[in-house]
């Protein structure tokens, strides 16, 4: 995983799709370029529908290589869905997830990152991932939805588990473990509502339409899952960008300003999403010279498409002075990340704090030394030690 942008861009260069297996065998196409990339994210002929994408799974690689419980506890989501129903499910999620109510949250981000900072700052040595960028957005996410201060290390544990490539009865478990709370989450949201983003869901109604309790459960597992994957990708790569690149580091020490551009320079150089979430051909889509035939698996990577030389140049040069836009870290299409704003202003709150606070950071051992996460959709280190001073 550590050669990861290597090895796509070396895929990139032999053609605009290329034939691959899936970490359980599915086959698949891996799609690369910017171009094509984006146009397949917002293309209706590939689906996203949970149901035809596991009847398709255990037609190539038989059902009982099939996790179905992860679909069918809780793959009821907007994510999973096509139009018109994920029309529906996004229409009444942007009730309760107003660009007003995310607006509203800096204060306390920024009041989470100080608490987390004084903290690190008691210490020589720390792993960042562990110490900062995991908790700012596990903390973020789980008190907007409601989730018990308690609850969250083991959340993140089943998070870890079901989006890894480990063994398919550990997913099944964490899976089931994850819905079991869920469902208990969701039944005290509708007896005792709060203020929360998940109270909000529960009684968010749209023309007399409202979410289900398959569809509630499922909608607080995305966004909990979604909500905190995504952002502590984004500042646990991004740290690591700058300590590797101490001269735009120093850019943005002078110049604090320069970190919303750059947050979009973190996202384009080296984001948090590996692989977009899984897609299947409904009809033949030609893909540049080549056609992917009706009902087959399609893998959009992200991170290829960001490092595309056809579409961003010097792509594997960081500059945070580069001109925002453009990249497809958060999707694009109709299933763009609802939580973008929110990654966005955590990121860019957490990392100014960092350097204000640590403006000596530096790698605590040999960067060779550290490890990927094993997982085709998050693209994030499991530790990352620094000194602090």
């Amino acid at each position: 995983m550590q050669h990861t942008h290597e090895t796509l861009q070396d895929l990139r260069g032999h053609g605009a799709v290329c034939p691959i297996r899936m970490p359980r065998g599915t086959p698949s196409y891996l799609v690369t370029g910017y171009e094509n990339a984006r146009a397949l994210l917002a293309d209706p002929r590939l689906s996203k529908d949970n149901r035809g994408a596991y009847e398709l799974m255990a037609k190539k690689v038989g059902p009982e290589n099939v996790n179905a419980s992860f679909g069918q506890l809780l793959g009821a989501h907007m994510l999973n869905t096509d139009p018109p129903d994920h029309t529906r499910l996004r229409k009444l999620v942007n009730k309760a997830f107003t660009p007003g109510a995310i607006a509203g949250l800096r204060p306390r981000i920024e009041q989470i990152t100080t608490e987390l900072l004084d903290a690190m700052a008691e210490h020589e040595q720390v792993d960042l991932m562990a110490a900062f960028a995991g908790p700012v957005p596990i903390t973020v996410i789980c008190e907007l939805l409601g989730v018990r201060e308690q609850d969250r290390g083991e959340f993140s544990g089943w998070s870890a588990t079901m989006l890894g490539a480990g063994a398919l009865e550990d997913v099944q478990a964490a899976v089931l473990a994850m819905h079991q709370y869920l469902v208990a989450l969701v039944a005290q949201k509708r007896a005792e509502p709060g203020e929360d983003l998940l109270s909000g869901l529960v009684h968010a109604t749209d023309e007399g339409d409202s979410l289900s309790e398959d569809e509630l459960v499922s909608m607080a597992f995305l966004l909990l899952v979604a909500g905190h994957e995504t952002t502590v990708n984004l500042i646990g790569n991004a740290t690591l960008a700058l300590l590797r690149a101490p001269e735009q580091r120093a850019k943005l020490v002078a110049d604090p300003s320069l970190m919303p551009g750059a947050v979009e320079e973190f996202l384009r150089f080296d984001g948090p999403i590996n692989i977009a979430t899984l897609r299947y051909t409904i009809d033949d889509v030609e893909v540049g010279a080549q056609t992917i035939p009706a009902g087959e698996f399609v893998q959009v990577s992200l991170l290829a498409a960001n490092r595309d030389e056809g579409r961003f140049p010097d792509p594997a040069e960081l500059d945070v002075t580069r001109a925002a836009g453009g990249h497809v870290a958060f999707g694009y299409g109709i299933h763009y990340c609802v939580g973008a704003p929110l990654a966005r202003m955590e990121a860019e709150i957490a990392l100014g704090g960092l350097l204000a606070r640590f403006p000596r950071l530096s790698l605590a051992g040999p960067e060779e030394d550290l490890v990927y996460r094993n997982s085709p959709l998050i693209h994030g280190l499991l530790a990352l030690p620094v000194l602090l001073r």
